[in-house]
């Protein structure tokens, strides 16, 4: 079977696919892949069995990143929109000659949907915890649910501390947002993210793109940002200033997020992944009454190119960040730290 290649920033059909599919996701909509584009200049495109002229009814969207592609980079999940396993037999058979015909290195998959990709000839590379909270119940039910000493007795104090409670996503937002992220990674000692990649969110993704933000005395202490798509509310990043950490800003802004979702209509939030060894964030999403489920990532790889000299740099940088960070970015001041993110962030995906 003949597969296409279409390019998602370009081609209405891929938006109009989007909006309907029950398993599209954020990370699959023109919007996330605008972002990807213009920050760290990935080309962005899907493959599909779907000719130029006909209407579009599955596709795989991928991006290359080093020596290698991915679906997609900076997303926790990006299920492949196709449907049985005799198109998604094509697909995957198109997807592994792409690899081989382009001689990458490998081909990486993130699907949130239980799906065996192995059956396919895939490989296991990663799993990990995926985390969703139920926004049906009730408001007063969700409250209960949650643990009392990290985060009922947190919301209740943020009253007798006048913290005042800004949702947008304005510049001053988006500014005030990134300086308490800065603070946060150098805190956990790893790279930020680029400036660049906070205000092409909000370009690209418009009113999706929501921060809500706490202050004290005027001071910003706890923010988040999160990215809505049709019913559900992608959690995307959190930060804070860990010495107001007593006053209960994150959790509190983590109520803001249910109760002001309840009352828009969002059916669940995605609090994303977390790796399975991180038992503190796996034990903080889980008393916030968030279900988790095992999400699993597979590789094809070409068996018949080596480590390139790109591919062996990204490694090693990956390598870097995981067992030296600590060290050399703990003493980066803020504007050196983001120039590290804006240089070095794209290969990370």
């Amino acid at each position: 079977m003949d597969l296409h290649l279409l390019n998602p920033l370009l081609d209405k059909r891929w938006a109009d696919f989007v909006a309907y599919h029950p398993r599209a996701s954020v990370f699959h909509e023109p919007g996330w892949l605008e972002a990807l584009a213009r920050t760290y200049g990935y080309q962005p495109y899907v493959l599909s069995n779907i000719g130029v002229d006909e209407k579009l009814v599955n596709g795989v969207p991928l991006c290359r990143v080093g020596a290698h592609l991915v679906s997609l980079p900076f997303s926790d999940h990006c299920d492949l929109l196709v449907s049985g396993s005799q198109e998604m037999g094509d697909i995957l058979d198109g997807l592994r000659a792409e690899v081989d015909r382009r001689r990458f290195r490998y081909i990486e998959l993130r699907p949130l949907s239980d799906i065996d990709l192995t059956i396919w000839g895939m490989k296991t590379s990663q799993r990990y915890w995926f985390h969703e909270l139920d926004l049906t119940p009730t408001l007063e039910l969700l409250f209960r649910r949650l643990h009392k000493n990290s985060f009922q007795r947190k919301i209740r104090r943020v009253e007798r501390e006048r913290l005042t409670y800004e949702v947008g996503a304005s510049t001053q937002l988006v500014e005030e947002f990134y300086r308490l992220l800065l603070l946060t990674r150098r805190r956990h000692r790893l790279i930020p993210q680029p400036r660049l990649w906070f205000s092409n969110l909000v370009e690209c993704m418009e009113s999706q793109v929501q921060i809500r933000l706490v202050r004290k005395n005027s001071v910003p202490i706890a923010a988040v940002l999160t990215i809505r798509h049709r019913d559900t509310l992608v959690y995307k990043y959190g930060c804070s200033d860990a010495k107001f950490h007593r006053l209960g800003g994150m959790p509190y802004l983590y109520w803001k997020m249910i109760e002001e979702g309840k009352a828009e209509g969002i059916a669940r939030i995605d609090f994303g992944r977390s790796d399975r060894d991180n038992l503190g964030l796996i034990n903080f999403k889980d008393r916030l009454g968030a279900a988790r489920r095992l999400i699993t990532y597979c590789r094809y790889t070409n068996a018949n190119v080596g480590q390139p000299a790109e591919g062996w740099l990204v490694s090693r940088l990956q390598h870097f960040t995981r067992q030296h960070a600590a060290k050399f970015f703990a003493g980066m001041p803020d504007s050196v730290l983001s120039m590290a993110g804006r240089a070095l962030y794209k290969y990370l995906g």
